[in-house]
């Protein structure tokens, strides 16, 4: 069941038939994008009546007319947001920007050996094999309308070992008007290459306007990626995003998922293990609070032999907020030897916050260690109890408690400018956390 078509569906068709005519594209490309749209109009917005969106209502995205977003905007508000989320430029690597879903050449930096950057656009006549290769779930229709409606994005391939972090910005923003972007990104990590990946979403603060992205990476055998994303839109804006990444033969894969922005967060992660001795490992954190919603599905597809995966999220929600995590590990038939463990753990900081987790296995092998594990709570009453004997006040009790259990998945992050923003932000939000004790 989806949405009237009333709702959404003309504007869209009329923007998608504006850009086919302005569009000098190969044939196949043309021919994927009419596939996609079609496919998107026939499944629709997804409604709560569907099971994989039971628990995020998008009914806002379909009712709204988000106009295209200019991506020539610049200005003091930009500027400053591209500063925060650019972390002043203190990476060092390739940094390359995207204004409302186009790659900004004058923002970016992009002369960094071991790895070569292009815009989409550009070199979309190379990629009929490559683009959509990853990213491939018929029943997605926020993907298909990415593939639809994407005006550029970045294709970042990864030649060598890389020393410091590369470095993909995504800046929306719609001043006066609710704009909307459909960003691209493809990642190609050729044989033996080893790089870090930084992505951060956001825009000058307080816009509404939609961010609907999408991110393919394929590692060839032997490649090693670390993959952090940090989302930390409006609280006034929608984002919706997919994930999807392919391991060849022993690579290694590491995702840190950081969510703390946008009014409404729907972000699907899909890991393939497609060869012997790969290695996926999945850390998130998503932090709400008023009235946000954030929800996050991920997929990890054990395919081969000798596969291991690790999968550790953890949510922590206050004021009437409310999450989702919804995890499923896939063994297939013949993916012997599979290693696989999964955890979601829930704080929940007042009575009307809520969380809906749904960890899953689905073993079709017979000689696999897998386990999994979801918990849902408040603090640990003997935990307040101890530091409260201590002289600790109430509220920095809590705090300092609840500081502790974020850093988990913070820590992991190997980009000390990431961490050390998302530790400061932390701090921010428990204003009574001692600082001396959480340093």
């Amino acid at each position: 069941m989806s949405v009237a078509v009333a709702e959404g569906h003309p504007a869209l068709r009329a923007r998608f038939e504006a850009l086919e005519r302005d569009r000098r594209e190969p044939s196949w490309l043309r021919a994927r994008r009419g596939d996609a749209f079609a496919r998107f109009e026939r499944l629709g917005y997804p409604t709560t009546h569907i099971e994989a969106w039971r628990d995020t209502s998008v009914a806002e995205i379909a009712r709204s007319t988000f106009a295209a977003a200019d991506p020539s905007i610049r200005g003091a508000g930009v500027v400053a947001a591209l500063d925060r989320l650019s972390f002043a430029g203190a990476f060092g690597g390739a940094e390359v920007v995207l204004v409302n879903g186009r790659l900004a050449p004058d923002l970016s930096r992009c002369d960094v050996p071991g790895v070569s950057v292009r815009p989409l656009a550009e070199a979309a006549r190379d990629l009929e094999a490559r683009l959509g290769a990853v990213a491939v779930d018929a029943a997605h229709p926020f993907l298909a309308l990415n593939t639809a409606l994407f005006e550029d994005g970045v294709v970042l391939r990864v030649t060598a070992p890389v020393e410091r972090p590369v470095h993909v910005i995504h800046l929306s923003t719609a001043p006066g008007a609710a704009g909307s972007s459909h960003p691209r990104v493809l990642v190609l990590g050729e044989r033996a290459s080893q790089a870090t990946l930084v992505e951060s979403y956001g825009s000058p603060s307080g816009e509404v306007y939609w961010t609907n992205a999408v991110t393919e990476i394929a590692l060839e055998d032997g490649a090693v990626l670390d993959h952090v994303r940090l989302q930390r839109e409006s609280l006034a804006a929608f984002h919706v995003a997919t994930l999807a990444a392919t391991l060849g033969r022993d690579a290694r894969y590491t995702n840190t998922s950081i969510t703390i922005g946008g009014s409404l967060s729907r972000v699907d992660i899909d890991v393939a293990l497609d060869a012997a001795g790969a290695e996926a490992t999945l850390n998130g954190l998503f932090v709400a609070d008023g009235r946000q919603h954030l929800d996050t599905h991920t997929r990890i597809d054990h395919r081969r032999p000798h596969g291991t995966s690790r999968e550790d999220y953890k949510g922590v929600l206050s004021g009437h907020s409310s999450g989702v995590f919804h995890g499923r590990i896939l063994v297939r038939p013949g993916a012997q030897k599979t290693d696989a463990v999964q955890s979601n753990k829930n704080l929940l900081l007042s009575k009307n916050a809520l969380v809906n987790s749904t960890p899953q296995l689905e073993i079709l092998a017979d000689d696999v260690k897998c386990k999994h594990g979801s918990t849902t709570g408040q603090l640990d009453e003997a935990a307040l109890f101890y530091l409260r004997t201590r002289g600790i006040s109430v509220e920095a009790a809590r705090s300092l408690l609840t500081f502790a259990f974020c850093s988990d998945i913070a820590s992991r992050i190997r980009v000390p400018q990431v961490r050390e923003s998302l530790e400061a932000f932390l701090r921010d939000r428990l204003p009574e956390a001692p600082r001396e004790a959480v340093a």
